[in-house]
C-alpha cells in the first residue's frame, strides 16, 4: 500500500534504511502511435460513463448490468489482455455476468438497492473475496485456495449491488518488500502500465486499481493506501482517489502493511463517483454518511485553503507549474488562500525514522496474523514467506530484493518500547505538531499541495524514480487525502491532493468538487506507446 519504496542520499544517512514511500506544461507533447487506433463503437461506448449516466441508462432500459460486464470485459480483453496490454487486471470474476443478470431481474422486480446498483467494480488484488478468484498480494506464494470470507468492503459494496468484475494488478505486497521495487510489479502478475504513455509507470501500489479506472476498464475501483498508494496512481493516471482517514473503511480481510496507517479507498474518473463509492465502504451498516451530499460546485467559495510550500513543492518544475495554475483557480473560484501555510514539523518527518519503524513492527505482526487465518496456503508468517522467496528466486526476487521483509522480520512484539516510542513520535509530529497545528493557526479547511511528480519510465533494473509526493503527513496521522487530475506535463497526468483534518472527507469532497468542476482537467488516455520531446 507503499506508492513507492525508495532511499534517497539524505535519508539513508539518517536512517540506513527509508521509503519514500488542464492545458499541457512545458512546452511539451506526448507523440507516438496509438495503440487504440481501432477499438470500435462498442469499446468507445464506455469511455468516461459515469455511473449516474450507467443508471440513467439502466432506469430507462437502453443498458442493463449484464450488457455492461459484457462491454467492459470486452473492453478489457482488447486493451488491457491485448492490443497496448496495459496488464491492470490481473483475474475476471467468472461469475460476473451471472451475477449482472440477477441484478438486472432485481431491478425488474424490486428496484434498484441504490446508485451501485448493477455498477461493475473492479478490486485491489490484496483484498480478500469468498469466491472464485484468488487474493495473492502478487505474490506466489499466497497462489491456492480462495479466503473463506469477503473482506469488509466487498461484503459493503455487494450489500449495495455493485458487481466485483475482477480484480486488479498491484506492486507485491504493496509495495513492502523492497527499497529497489518497480511500482506496478508483481510475480504473479507482470509490470502493469501506463494507459498514457505505456512505457511509463503507472506508480503503487494501488497501480492496477489506477490504469484501470484511467483506461475504463471499469467504474471504479478500490485501492487501499499506506502511504501514496491510491493517490499516487490516481495522479500519474489520470483519476480521483480518496484516501479515507484511516478507520472510516474497514482493514478487515485485506493484506496488511499497517494497522495504524492501512486504509481502502474509491478510484474513479470523477469525484462524484468516487464519493458515491466512499458512501457504501464507509462507516457501519446503518450509520454511513451519503458522501454525495457535499457535491457543491461552489464548494471552493469562502474555503480557506493553506499552500505548505516546504518540502512538498520544488522538486519538479512541471508539477509546480500545474500546481500554481491549480491555485490560481481555487482563488478564481471564491477560494483564500493562505501562501505560504506550511507545515511546522515537516523536516522533522522527513528526517525521522519514526514512521519506518512503526511500520516494520506492525507489518510483521499484522501479516503473521492475516497469515494465520488463510488456508490452502504455502506460508503461513513472514519468515516462511521469506524461505519460499528464497526458494523461488528466480521468479519472485529476479528484479529486486526483500530487504524490507528482513527488516521487518528481525523485530519484537509490539510491547516494546522502541515501537511505542516511534509510535507516539509518529503521531505527534504529523498530528497536534503537523497538520493540526498548521490547520489552527490559519483557520484552515484543508491544505493543497501536487500529488507527485509526472509518471517515470518503467525501470525493473533499477526500480522507480519517484522525485517527490505530499501523502506522508496524513498516512502518518491516518488524515484523509483526496488527489484530483490538475493538468498535464508532456501528455502525462498530474493531481492535486487536498489534505486535512480526521473524518474531514465531507469538506474536502466539497473542495475536491468544486476545483474538478473548476478545471475539467481530466481527459482520458490514448495508450500510446512513449513520449517524443
Amino acid at each position: 500500500m507503499f506508492a513507492q519504496v525508495k532511499v534517497t542520499r539524505r535519508k539513508l544517512l539518517q536512517w540506513s534504511a527509508v521509503f519514500a514511500a488542464g492545458a499541457s506544461v512545458a512546452g511539451g507533447f506526448i507523440r507516438g502511435s496509438s495503440a487504440s487506433a481501432s477499438t470500435g463503437g462498442l469499446y468507445d461506448e464506455l469511455e468516461e460513463l459515469t455511473i449516474a449516466e450507467m443508471q440513467a441508462r439502466m432506469r430507462q432500459g437502453s443498458l442493463s448490468s449484464r450488457g455492461l460486464v459484457e462491454r467492459y470485459l470486452a473492453r478489457i480483453q482488447a486493451l488491457d489482455t491485448y492490443g497496448p496490454k496495459v496488464n491492470s487486471v490481473l483475474e475476471i470474476n467468472p461469475d460476473a455476468r451471472e451475477i449482472a443478470s440477477a441484478l438486472d431481474q432485481e431491478r425488474r422486480v424490486r428496484g434498484a438497492r441504490g446508485p451501485l446498483h448493477g455498477i461493475p467494480i473492479l478490486l485491489k488484488e490484496n483484498i480478500d473475496t469468498a469466491d472464485k478468484m484468488m487474493t495473492t498480494a502478487g505474490s506466489l506464494a499466497l497462489i491456492g485456495s480462495a479466503p473463506q470470507q469477503d473482506a469488509t468492503v466487498v461484503k459493503r459494496l455487494r450489500e449495495a449491488g455493485a458487481v466485483i468484475l475482477g480484480k486488479t494488478n498491484l506492486s507485491e505486497w504493496a509495495n513492502f518488500r523492497s527499497f529497489r521495487s518497480s511500482s506496478g510489479w508483481s510475480a504473479r502478475g507482470g509490470q502493469t502500465r501506463n494507459p498514457y504513455a505505456l512505457d511509463r509507470n503507472p506508480c503503487g501500489s494501488s497501480s492496477g486499481s489506477g490504469a484501470a479506472v484511467a483506461a475504463n476498464f471499469c467504474a471504479a475501483a478500490l485501492g487501499t493506501e499506506t502511504d501514496g498508494s491510491i493517490v499516487c496512481p490516481s495522479s500519474t493516471n489520470g483519476i480521483v482517489g480518496i484516501k479515507p482517514t484511516v478507520g472510516l473503511t474497514s482493514r478487515a480481510g485485506v493484506v496488511p502493511i499497517s494497522h495504524s496507517q492501512d486504509t481502502v479507498g474509491p478510484m474513479a474518473r470523477t469525484v462524484a463517483d468516487a464519493a458515491t463509492v466512499l458512501s457504501a465502504i464507509a462507516g457501519v451498516a446503518g450509520s454511513n454518511i451519503d458522501y454525495t451530499r457535499y457535491l457543491d460546485p461552489n464548494g471552493l467559495q469562502g474555503a480557506r485553503i493553506g499552500v505548505p510550500r516546504k518540502f512538498f513543492y520544488g522538486y519538479s518544475e512541471e508539477t509546480d507549474a500545474i500546481a500554481e495554475e491549480a491555485i490560481r483557480a481555487m482563488n478564481d473560484a471564491g477560494a483564500a488562500i493562505i501562501d505560504p501555510a506550511d507545515i511546522p514539523t515537516a523536516e522533522q518527518m522527513f528526517s525521522d525514522p519514526a514512521e519506518f519503524e512503526v511500520l516494520l513492527y506492525e507489518f510483521k505482526a499484522d501479516l503473521n496474523a492475516y497469515l494465520a487465518s488463510r488456508s490452502g496456503v504455502q506460508v503461513r508468517t513472514l519468515a516462511e514467506l521469506i524461505e519460499f522467496n528464497k526458494k523461488h528466486a528466480d521468479e519472485e526476487l529476479k528484479y529486486f530484493g526483500q530487504e524490507i521483509f528482513l527488516l521487518a522480520e528481525e523485530k519484537g512484539p509490539l510491547t516494546e518500547p522502541a515501537y511505542l516510542d516511534a509510535l507516539e513520535r509518529s503521531h505527534r509530529l504529523s498530528r497536534q505538531e503537523g497538520i493540526d497545528a498548521v490547520m489552527d493557526r490559519y483557520e484552515l479547511d484543508a491544505l493543497v499541495a501536487p500529488t507527485g511528480s509526472p509518471a517515470w519510465p518503467i525501470d525493473l533494473i533499477n526500480g522507480d524514480h519517484y522525485l517527490g509526493g505530499s501523502s506522508s503527513p496524513a498516512a502518518m496521522a491516518g488524515y484523509p487525502l483526496i488527489s484530483v487530475p490538475a493538468g498535464f506535463a508532456f501528455g502525462l497526468p498530474v493531481g492535486i491532493t487536498f489534505m486535512g483534518r480526521a473524518f474531514s472527507e465531507p469538506t474536502l469532497i466539497q473542495l475536491a468538487y468544486a476545483f474538478e468542476q473548476a478545471t475539467r482537467a481530466r481527459r482520458p488516455p490514448q495508450f500510446l506507446d512513449t513520449i517524443a520531446f
